[in-house]
């Protein structure tokens, strides 16, 4: 028996959202069908003004809103000396919830995988190094994912820094290898950025 064709177009656009299979799709419109037009509206209109309104932040690369600056690089009173590298905008967030860091970010989009055919040119290295060129920036925290691409992406950066004369420290250890820093808890990622070691 075949879905009608609403239905089946429902399904198929939300089983392409990541972790969403078709099971999670089917409950998730069933759930749509269930409720009011209204709320159907504001979850579209949400979804709409998300994709109308963010942005990528000309200096870091993390969200910002209406195509200015992240609210992180507009606030004056963050530490410049200090640059938190990371693969996406998740894991800023995911630092910030820590508390324990002041300075400013810069956001990869992705890592170095050369099995998915990504290299360093197709991150936002060279954006970093422009970035880099001025006299603000004391240390550099290399905050990639512990996993294989993360590492090979730290190794990469920190052998590139080290010719700036900058100091380049890692996470220390305490995360999990082979995960992502989004799951990580406060506490955990807390006292990775503590005791970050140099590369």
């Amino acid at each position: 028996m075949k879905y009608p064709t609403a239905i089946q177009n429902a399904l198929d656009e939300l089983g392409r959202l990541p972790g969403i299979g078709p099971k999670g799709a089917q409950r998730i419109t069933y759930w749509l069908l269930a409720r009011n037009l209204d709320d159907a509206k504001r979850l579209t209109d949400s979804i709409l003004e998300l994709k109308e309104s963010i942005s990528f932040c000309p200096v870091c690369w993390d969200f910002a809103e209406g195509g200015g600056l992240c609210r992180i690089c507009e606030d004056q009173r963050r530490d410049v000396s200090l640059l938190c590298i990371v693969e996406e905008p998740r894991d800023v967030m995911a630092i910030e919830r820590t508390g324990e860091f002041r300075g400013r970010y810069h956001v990869l989009h992705g890592s170095i995988s050369p099995m998915d055919g990504v290299g360093p040119e197709q991150l936002r290295i060279r954006e970093l190094l422009e970035r880099l060129a001025g006299d603000e920036v004391e240390e550099v925290i290399l905050a990639t994912n512990p996993n294989v691409e993360g590492e090979t992406t730290a190794i990469f950066l920190a052998k590139t820094l080290k010719q700036l004369s900058l100091k380049v420290t890692r996470l220390a250890s305490g995360l999990p290898v082979g995960g992502d820093l989004e799951f990580a808890d406060e506490l955990t990622l807390g006292k990775a950025l503590e005791a970050r070691r140099d590369m």
